[in-house]
C-alpha cells in the first residue's frame, strides 16, 4: 500500500509542474510586471503550442492519481493488509493533499482567463486634447499569445507619456495605440512595447 500511495504522491507532484508549465507563458508577464523585470514578459512564449498538450497531460496525470487513490481494494489484496488508519495517514499521501494540488491545478491552467485581475487600471483621467493632435498608431506585435499578453502590452503603451488609449489583441497579433502627438511620438511608444520582449512594428497597411 506504501508504494501505491508514494506513486499517486509523485503522480500529484507531476501534475502540479505540468499545470505550471502549461500556463507559463501567460504566468510570466504577470511575474514580470511585479518584479519589474519588464523585458522577461515574453520569455515563455514559445510554449504556447505545447499548451493544449500540457493541460492533456495534467488531466490525465491526476485522473490517474485520483483512481490509485479511490480504487477499492478488493479481498485478499495484499495490499489490504498493510492500509493505514485514517488518522496515521501522512498529509502528502492524503486525499487532502491530493485534492489540494487538484485545485491548484486547475487555477493554473484557467490563469489565462483571470490573468487581468492582476494588472493596473491604466483610465487616465480625462484631458483636453485638440483634435487636430490625436493620431492613431497600428501596430503589428509579435509574441502575444493570450489575453496576459495583450494586458502586458497595453499596460507598457499607457506608460508612454501622451497615449490617450491602447488596445492590443493576442488573435490578430495587432494593437492600436491613440495618443497625442504634441506629448507622444511612434517611436517612443514602440520602444515601451519593446521593452516589454515583444516586438512593434507599424502596420504599413494602415499607417495614420
Amino acid at each position: 500500500m506504501k508504494t501505491k500511495k508514494s506513486n499517486a504522491t509523485k503522480l500529484a507532484g507531476a501534475g502540479i509542474l505540468t499545470a505550471v508549465a502549461a500556463s507559463l507563458c501567460c504566468i510570466t508577464p504577470v511575474l514580470a510586471l511585479f518584479s519589474g523585470a519588464a523585458g522577461a514578459a515574453s520569455a515563455f512564449t514559445w510554449m504556447e503550442p505545447f499548451r493544449p498538450y500540457l493541460i492533456g497531460i495534467t488531466v490525465l496525470v491526476l485522473g490517474v492519481a485520483w483512481y490509485q487513490k479511490l480504487k477499492p481494494q478488493k479481498a485478499g489484496d495484499p495490499d489490504c493488509a498493510c492500509e493505514e488508519e485514517e488518522g496515521k495517514t501522512p498529509f502528502l499521501q492524503s486525499k487532502l493533499f491530493l485534492g489540494l494540488v487538484t485545485a491548484f491545478a486547475v487555477l493554473m491552467m484557467a490563469f489565462p482567463y483571470y490573468s487581468p485581475l492582476f494588472y493596473p487600471d491604466n483610465q487616465k483621467e480625462v484631458i483636453v486634447v485638440q483634435q487636430n493632435n490625436i493620431r492613431t498608431l497600428h501596430l503589428n506585435v509579435e509574441g502575444m499569445t493570450c489575453s496576459s499578453c495583450n494586458n502586458t502590452v497595453e499596460n507598457a503603451a499607457f506608460h508612454a507619456e501622451g497615449v490617450l488609449d491602447a488596445r492590443a489583441d493576442f488573435r490578430t497579433g495587432k494593437a492600436v495605440v491613440k495618443y497625442d502627438k504634441s506629448k507622444a511620438s511612434q517611436d517612443k511608444i514602440i520602444h515601451a512595447i519593446d521593452a516589454t520582449g515583444y516586438k512593434a512594428k507599424k502596420d504599413t497597411l494602415m499607417l495614420n
